[in-house]
């Protein structure tokens, strides 16, 4: 259980980081090394920033709960684990 919550925390960190790097420093929107001005031109400047952003806080969000769900079973599992003794 540790280890999968471990491996789901990993892909998820990677995933944060990969949106978080799509994004323009300046607010622009989607960077124009990924496609920007297409994509800009297909669902709009400001849908595509709307959307980055709620993905980054989604996964941020996500982390966060993971990372407190993965303590706990750390400490479930160790004291399961000193109990027996």
């Amino acid at each position: 259980m540790v280890n999968l919550l471990t491996i789901l925390t990993g892909v998820i960190c990677l995933l944060l980081m990969l949106v978080v790097l799509i994004q323009n420093p300046k607010g622009g929107g989607i960077d124009s090394t990924f496609g920007g001005t297409q994509a800009n031109q297909v669902i709009g400047a400001s849908r595509s920033t709307d959307v980055i952003e709620k993905i980054t806080w989604g996964l941020a969000a996500a982390l966060f709960i993971l990372c407190i769900v993965t303590a706990l079973a750390v400490g479930a599992q160790g004291a399961g684990a000193a109990g027996g003794l």
